[in-house]
């Protein structure tokens, strides 16, 4: 299993912090977010953050409108993938 640093995200309106994240990124690679989603649950990958010095874990979450991913830090639950810049 191989864990990968997120760096970046898409979303239709990066303004906007009630779109969903479409898209995630790092060093030479780029995922939908169902495919990280897919990846996490079925222990084929990990993903973390590291915003402003800080690891973050990727989780999937099951919320009313289906499955999303957000970051765990110490146990408290952040906007951690929000603060990536938009990827290029």
């Amino acid at each position: 299993m191989a864990n990968y640093e997120v760096t970046c995200i898409h979303k239709q309106d990066h303004n906007d912090p009630d779109k969903r994240i479409t898209h995630l990124g790092g060093a030479g690679w780029k995922l939908t977010s169902s495919e990280v989603i897919w990846y996490i649950e079925n222990n084929v990958h990990t993903y973390h953050t590291y915003v402003n010095g800080r690891r973050a874990n990727i989780e999937v979450v099951d919320g009313p409108n289906g499955k999303y991913l957000r970051t765990d830090a110490d146990a408290r639950w952040t906007n951690n993938l929000l603060a990536l810049p938009e990827c290029r």
